[in-house]
């Protein structure tokens, strides 16, 4: 049922940010990921970072001294190439041969919303733009290291059909994708970096220097604790360069204490304030366009959850995941964070106990209703440990809240109660 659902339910930009909710990793803009391959040595383009005010900013261009310019506006979204600004001025990727050209190009980037395949519909704004060399590429190749839950460990990804999405090569061309998982206690040998230059189709004396690069940012994977490195494309340049053109770079949120520099480079301006709100009591918290929000424990029971409502003929407001350890403070906190959506007309509570306690969700829920006594319909589901005990504190609390038997007995309650 969920599944039959999900293709209705689910768009690109939520699946996103779910995913970086339940994973808690960093995600940086492209001019900052490239600032820390240029650090570790990696070869790419010469950059600067431009915010449309004439300022010291602008003289970097003078520095390039190079026929083309690529133009970058920066928000943590593909497609940017083809995707169109809310003023419909088109692109968010141009190359000029002229500076002055640069700045105007800038200025119709930042201050205005950016709208491609991955962001929300009303787009994301432009707050930066990267001005690059440009560089004559010869050819594109693809390379990612990336934490492999099913090898547990690092798997380097690479494939000589460059500049496009993975997903489609694996799909339509299998024999040009190439897994390679990394034993960590022996790593990345050159020997096995030389192979992989080889698939790529590096030839000559690019091999070794293909193979350098590989290197470089196995290194990179390792000093900074990433969770991906993902470079499309791997560049072959007409002058015999191999250039890292685009980078993305992920970071697990349990390596923090050792690179805090790199997560206060966190950008937070992208995200929904009450996301991040909720980030600082751990929970996992993404915004949606529906009427009915979803406290949940457990990101699968989440998705159901909503795709259920979505059968029941409304749409979630909300996915919100209160985790396996949640206490009755975090309950609170939760309630609090729904209810600051003004378009949730009905909470829906599903909790299954597995380690969570059901008698500690109740309790949570009680005391969150008593002092904020939200004015709208309340239905709670709860199975598992202690669940009963749970139904008795609700039950004897004398609040108007609604239990239901299952979570279909849930979902249509809540859907009926704004109805």
């Amino acid at each position: 049922m969920a599944a039959l659902a999900t293709k209705y339910l689910r768009p690109v930009h939520f699946v996103r940010n779910v995913l970086q909710s339940q994973r808690r990793y960093l995600n940086l803009l492209e001019y900052q990921s490239k600032g820390l391959l240029q650090e570790s040595g990696v070869a790419i383009q010469e950059f600067c970072v431009l915010d449309g005010t004439q300022g010291p900013n602008t003289k970097n261009l003078d520095n390039f001294k190079v026929p083309e310019y690529v133009v970058k506006a920066q928000i943590l979204a593909g497609g940017r190439g083809k995707g169109h600004f809310d003023t419909g001025f088109k692109g968010g990727v141009h190359i000029t041969t002229k500076s002055d050209e640069v700045m105007q190009l800038v200025e119709k980037m930042v201050g205005n919303k950016l709208i491609t395949k991955q962001t929300p519909p009303e787009g994301i704004e432009v707050k930066k733009v990267m001005v690059a060399k440009s560089i004559n590429i010869t050819r594109e190749t693809y390379l990612c290291i990336v934490m492999d839950r099913d090898n547990s460990g690092p798997v380097l990804i690479a494939s000589p059909a460059g500049g496009m999405d993975i997903e489609t090569v694996a799909e339509e061309t299998p024999e040009k994708l190439l897994k390679v998982p990394i034993d960590i206690t022996v790593g990345l040998t050159k020997e096995k970096s030389q192979e992989i230059a080889r698939f790529l189709e590096f030839n000559g004396d690019l091999i070794d220097k293909a193979s350098e690069e590989i290197l470089k940012l196995w290194k990179l994977f390792l000093k900074l604790d990433a969770v991906q490195i993902e470079i499309n494309p791997l560049a072959e340049t007409d002058n015999g360069q191999v250039i890292s053109v685009d980078a993305k770079l992920d970071f697990d949120d349990n390596a923090r204490f050792r690179h805090q520099d790199i997560f206060d480079m966190e950008d937070l301006s992208e995200s929904d304030p009450k996301e991040v709100e909720a980030s600082k009591y751990n929970l996992n918290y993404v915004a949606m366009n529906g009427n009915i929000g979803c406290l949940v424990n457990g990101a699968g029971l989440a998705m159901a959850t909503m795709d259920i409502i979505k059968l029941n003929g409304s749409e979630p407001a909300n996915f919100l995941d209160v985790g396996g350890n949640v206490n009755e403070d975090q309950v609170l906190k939760a309630f609090e964070i729904l209810l600051e959506d003004k378009n949730v007309k009905a909470i829906l509570v599903n909790v299954f106990g597995g380690i969570v306690n059901c008698a500690t969700i109740a309790n949570g829920i009680v005391n969150a209703f008593k002092k904020i006594n939200p004015n709208v319909p309340m239905i709670v589901r709860l199975a598992g440990t202690n669940a009963e005990q749970a139904k008795e504190i609700l039950l004897n609390s004398g609040l108007p809240i609604q239990s239901a038997t299952n979570l279909d007995d849930a979902a249509s309650l809540a859907v009926k109660s704004i109805k």
